[in-house]
């Protein structure tokens, strides 16, 4: 694989904040971040919040008809390209947010209190 058809395949994992909001009934986020509440403190609103830790254990409550789109900390972990590979692995359709939560909050996107 050239350096190109990498970067493509790379891109076409990911989706940005943008197309999320434009088609909010077509996209489902789920909150991967395994830190416990009282770090996380808030989320992406209207979000699951499945941490990764747990993920293949919560497969069979998904609804494999939707999109999901995952996220993490920031877009620079591995953390949700392999929630992501997960994901497509037992074929279901899903993106990874581009700008992650680091990105949302950044542009004071909505967010919700993460539930104690």
């Amino acid at each position: 694989m050239n350096k190109i058809e990498l970067l493509e395949t790379f891109l076409s994992i990911s989706i940005d904040h943008n197309e999320v909001l434009q088609n909010p009934s077509r996209y489902t986020l789920i909150d991967i971040r395994n830190a416990p509440k009282e770090i996380k403190k808030d989320k992406i609103k209207d979000s699951l919040e499945i941490p990764m830790k747990t993920l293949a254990d919560k497969l069979q409550t998904l609804d494999k008809s939707k999109t999901y789109v995952v996220y993490d900390w920031n877009a620079g972990t591995t953390l949700g390209k392999k929630a992501v590979l997960l994901l497509l692995q037992n074929d279901f359709d899903a993106f990874e947010l581009s700008c992650a939560i680091e990105g949302w909050k950044g542009m004071n996107l909505p967010l919700e209190t993460v539930n104690n």
